[in-house]
């Protein structure tokens, strides 16, 4: 193992995504002052680590080595304190980092030394650079080498610190609360503790309906209103006759689009285009403004459901609809399907730029994303994804054909019964929630579920409008996190 050492640092003030904090009753967990927040504004440090390349392979790539971004911050850490430890998913570790304030919160509480790593593939950690979405050169962004990392980087930055005897919890949102999971059920000599927030580890292992996601999606909107569920259907079907028609000039001037279509091929761009946007609002359904993966207004579902409703014409009525995603600043005159949307192995969105190659990549091979809409069980236009239809785009993009079933033999799907010291959180507004574990399976094996609670809502900061369901719900992880600290610590007197 080639060590670490840092090759770059500079300290950057974090900025909260939330506004004055609502105190906790919980005994365990009073809460003083916001760590992101005037006077106790919290400082990360980006350092890099010289990681390996190739953990599983000697020959390959012999040492190799390349340069993994992570952000810490020792602020609020008492030496034999805890490390929070957060588990990088598919994007800059910034973006993570500035919108999980609840860890620096109860890092705050429980002494604990704060570290944001970068998955590999995405944002500076790029092992080969300009070249690392090349074939052969992408072959190593798999799960398993991203757990390693996070692993080896553990391993060292504790005795760098001398911290040997610290407990670790790993946190984690999303594919990084997949992450996370994974981490204490791979590594559970490294990892006390585990809290996997909107962490889909069953429908992205291949387990459950493929119609699930995007029935979800459309159980937000008919929960606000289901004159808006209609509404959002009688539009879509409206333009699908349209597209019968190929009266593409209509559909051109309706949606404001900045060319015309003129094939069915474009017709199902436009309809991912559009879906997609629901995607983000159902995910992104905060009860304040936001500006995480796209800039949204408060409560952005009621927003959306009353921009549809209140519309003369009901195509008009839906480009401004998904103009809260696609145009909240107002800055475009007309879409560019092809540039705002990417269409992908991942049918609820890959995102743009290079993450998006990186997480295309995942999408073919480990992460099983077949998810698709009917227009039965759902209010989107027929729009297929099946495993056929993987394998042909996967074999085409990447010259790779994917292993269905392998994330549930690697990391147990749903047989987690020898685990321990997990916590499961998802929120009833997230469409991903449905798609992982929703009922404690053992006293440390324990699912919150979170009635008003989005995407990942709890690994947010404190705010005045968070409902009472999500305040409840970080002070129960507050109140399991420091007991996985306190018998972790006690096995090591």
């Amino acid at each position: 193992m080639a060590g670490w050492w840092s090759i770059f640092l500079f300290t950057l003030a974090v900025l909260t995504e939330g506004t004055a904090a609502r105190p906790f009753s919980s005994s365990t967990w009073k809460h003083r002052r916001h760590p992101l927040r005037g006077d106790h504004i919290a400082q990360f440090k980006e350092k890099y680590f010289i990681q390996i390349l190739d953990h599983f392979n000697y020959n390959s790539l012999g040492n190799g080595t390349y340069a993994q971004r992570y952000l810490i911050t020792d602020q609020y850490w008492k030496k034999d304190g805890p490390i929070f430890f957060y588990t990088g998913n598919e994007g800059d570790v910034w973006d993570f980092a500035l919108n999980s304030g609840f860890i620096l919160e109860l890092a705050a509480e429980q002494r604990a030394l704060v570290i944001f790593a970068e998955h590999r593939y995405y944002g500076k950690s790029l092992p080969f650079g300009d070249e690392s979405f090349n074939i052969p050169n992408i072959g190593l962004l798999t799960v398993e080498q991203a757990l390693a990392d996070y692993a080896v980087m553990i391993t060292e930055l504790k005795k760098e610190l001398g911290a040997g005897k610290c407990p670790v919890i790993v946190f984690g949102g999303s594919y990084g609360g997949m992450l996370s999971v994974y981490m204490r059920i791979r590594y559970p000599n490294i990892v006390a503790g585990a809290l996997g927030a909107s962490a889909p580890i069953l429908s992205t292992a291949g387990m459950g309906n493929s119609g699930q996601f995007f029935r979800d999606v459309t159980a937000d909107f008919e929960n606000c209103s289901p004159a808006c569920k209609d509404a959002v259907r009688s539009a879509f079907q409206k333009l699908q006759a349209l597209a019968q028609q190929e009266d593409y000039a209509h559909i051109q001037s309706a949606f404001s689009l900045c060319k015309t279509p003129s094939s069915p091929k474009d017709i199902n761009q436009l309809n991912g285009f559009l879906r997609n946007a629901f995607t983000l609002l159902a995910m992104m359904d905060y009860p304040y403004k936001t500006s995480f993966m796209s800039d949204m207004p408060a409560f952005p579902v009621k927003v959306a459901c009353e921009t549809m409703l209140n519309g003369t014409d009901m195509l008009l009525a839906l480009r401004d609809t998904v103009g809260i995603v696609y145009n909240s600043t107002g800055e475009h005159a007309c879409y560019d399907l092809y540039s705002l949307y990417v269409e992908c192995a991942d049918p609820t969105g890959c995102g743009l730029g290079f993450n998006s190659f990186a997480w295309d990549y995942q999408a073919c091979t480990e992460v099983e994303l077949c998810f698709e809409s009917n227009n039965v069980t759902d209010m989107f236009p027929p729009m297929p994804f099946t495993e056929s239809m993987r394998e042909q785009y996967c074999a085409k993009r990447w010259a790779v054909v994917p292993r269905p079933g392998w994330l549930k033999t690697q990391y147990w799907g749903d047989a987690l019964s020898t685990a321990s010291n997990i916590i499961f959180s998802n929120g009833d507004l997230d469409p991903w929630a449905n798609g992982g574990i929703r009922k404690s399976l053992s006293e440390s094996l324990i699912a919150i579920n979170i009635p008003e609670g989005a995407h990942h809502l709890d690994l947010r900061a404190s705010n005045t409008a968070d409902p009472d369901s999500v305040t409840k719900a970080r002070q129960k992880e507050a109140q399991v996190i420091a007991q996985w600290v306190k018998t972790a610590r006690e096995k090591t007197v």
